[in-house]
């Protein structure tokens, strides 16, 4: 489990962490000197059951809010440090509304500095801080009086973190797409660059090869310690710290995501939904701040409307990120700096607007939101890879999702059956126009079948093939035409073909040109001479001239009776 402070500065959650594991997460000499915390600390705490909870400790100055959401982010269990002498203060309201935002579950209440209040008062902001917990979605896992001089209250605050950590729900999904924001990154002698971080999902093993982006830069993991002790894979919900071979501190700062597979692809925009703190909507192209995970970054506001009476939006971002359907975010204002909203991510790759259609948000879940997935991307289809990124389900969900919706793979995509059956369907019916207009032809071209239909060429080769299969079309060569079909004449058209064939038989040696034909028989001629061609009956010898076969024959016959072997002929002769 990951523990992470929050609370308003100077009430005591450095010393209260100290209390508990021992360990001064103030290490910058900038901290000792003013005596608050400017940076995120890190500490082990050992319980009784053997199981090591990582605690991530934050800054509580108003001006650290961007470090206190990168170390709030990943963690499964919140401890709100409220002193006891001040009771609840603005960073205490603020850091309550981003871990909401979050969607953090739980949250321990550690009343501070005990021993410089009376019973009475403490009973007051107890009650206080409990109602504003309430008015929350977090669940309240008890208010603890604790004082880190007199370490009184500490045991049941510990036994309270123990009790939270055995009911927090394990997330590891080894098999899932390996991610760690990057939270901290320095150098060690000997080792190279390290950088830490909580793993949010997946796992990676030592020796492996990992991406750091959005740089996208390739690295190998050299060694990986959890809580200072080497291992050989970091799993979902630790904490760990990574070295990187060949890999330099400043390509890795504070905001980087290392991953392990090509599918995670940074994004510059956020379909997303939306919680709105005292209701306050941004106008069209606001600029806001945008937190996820450990980085953040300038972007822009678009409403999109409601839908259930949830606000939509889309989010363009200055800078690329990495994201997931389903990560939480914060958005606060630049300037006057304050959170202002927050939500979750619905599609990390929305549809440009080129390319948007009237379409329903994806939901998060497995068949529903893999369904409106694939029904929003049409004959488009959506790429294998990122469809876990999509949906944010594992690979093997995903997949059993997929399965789930009798879902068609063609290529490297994904479609919904019924958009395989409309795809098939406008196959046919292009090619029945098609020959309808154009009955003397021996099918229509497959160049043609598929420039009218708009869909990766995949999905329509399997179509294609599948039509060809039920014995609806025919292919032959690059040709495609109805199955059955075989072009007849009327009378008129027979006589005319019959017309055409007796000129060019007449004038064997030098039949007339394709124009000097059309300007006599008009503007089906062409397609005559190529059914002609097709039949036998002539022979294309330029691009302007048609022979009749026999024609052809005799001349291959005068040649081969009248030339001599070995011997030289110009053109003319």
């Amino acid at each position: 489990m990951i523990l992470g402070t929050a609370g308003h500065i100077d009430h005591g959650k450095t010393a209260l962490v100290r209390a508990l594991t021992g360990v001064d997460t103030d290490r910058l000499p900038e901290e000792k000197r003013r005596g608050i915390t400017i940076d995120l600390g890190f500490a082990p705490l050992a319980l009784d059951s053997g199981e090591i909870v990582g605690i991530v400790d934050v800054p509580g100055h108003e001006a650290f809010v961007r470090t206190m959401l990168a170390g709030s982010s990943g963690i499964d269990v919140a401890l709100l440090v409220v002193a006891a002498d001040e009771g609840v203060m603005p960073q205490t309201r603020e850091h309550l509304a981003i871990l909401d935002l979050l969607g953090v579950s739980r949250i321990i209440v550690a009343l501070t500095k005990r021993d410089l209040v009376e019973d009475e008062w403490l009973e007051l902001v107890s009650e206080d801080v409990s109602n504003l917990v309430h008015q929350t979605s977090l669940e309240l896992a008890g208010v603890f009086p604790v004082s880190s001089v007199t370490r009184s209250g500490l045991s049941e605050l510990r036994l309270a973190i123990a009790r939270a950590s055995s009911e927090t729900a394990n997330r590891t999904v080894v098999r899932d797409l390996f991610r760690m924001p990057v939270d901290r990154a320095f150098s060690v002698k000997g080792t190279g660059t390290v950088v830490t971080g909580t793993v949010w999902s997946g796992a990676v093993l030592r020796d492996s090869i990992v991406i750091v982006q959005p740089t996208g830069e390739a690295s190998r993991v050299r060694a990986i310690q959890c809580h200072d002790r080497p291992v050989e894979c970091a799993e979902a919900g630790m904490r760990a710290a990574i070295a990187l071979a060949d890999c330099q501190v400043s390509a890795v700062p504070r905001g980087c995501v290392i991953v392990a597979d090509a599918a995670w692809v940074p994004t510059r925009e956020l379909e997303t939904r939306l919680s709105l703190v005292d209701e306050f909507m941004p106008t069209p192209r606001t600029r806001v701040r945008v937190h996820i995970g450990t980085s953040d970054t300038d972007a822009r506001f678009a409403a999109l409307g409601k839908e259930n009476g949830v606000v939509l939006a889309r989010l363009i971002l200055d800078e690329p990120l990495v994201s997931r359907a389903g990560d939480r975010f914060v958005m606060r204002l630049p300037s006057p700096a304050r959170t202002i909203g927050g939500g979750t991510v619905i599609d990390p790759y929305p549809p440009s607007r080129k390319h948007r259609r009237s379409r329903r948000h994806p939901a998060l879940g497995r068949s529903n939101g893999m369904r409106q997935l694939l029904e929003n991307a049409g004959t488009d289809g959506v790429e294998l890879q990122v469809i876990p990124l999509r949906t944010g389900l594992s690979p093997a969900a995903a997949r059993i999702a997929l399965d789930e919706l009798d879902a068609v793979i063609a290529g490297d995509r994904a479609f919904l059956r019924e958009t395989l059956l409309t795809i098939e369907a406008s196959i046919e019916n292009a090619i029945l126009t098609a020959m309808a207009n154009h009955p003397l032809e021996a099918g229509v071209s497959l160049q043609t079948v598929r420039a009218n239909i708009s869909a990766p060429s995949e999905v329509v080769d399997l179509a294609l093939s599948r039509l060809q299969e039920g014995q609806r079309i025919e292919l032959a060569g690059s040709l495609a035409k109805p199955f059955g079909w075989t072009s007849r004449l009327d009378q008129r058209a027979q006589e005319l073909s019959d017309a055409i064939l007796h000129e060019i038989c007449i004038r064997a040696a030098e039949p007339p040109s394709v124009g000097d034909l059309a300007a006599r028989f008009g503007g089906t001629t062409l397609a005559m001479l190529r059914r002609l061609e097709r039949a036998g009956e002539i022979e294309r010898v330029s691009e302007d001239r048609y022979y009749a076969r026999e024609a052809v024959e005799q001349m291959f016959k005068e040649l081969r009776s009248t030339l001599v072997a070995g011997k030289v002929y110009s053109p003319a002769e």
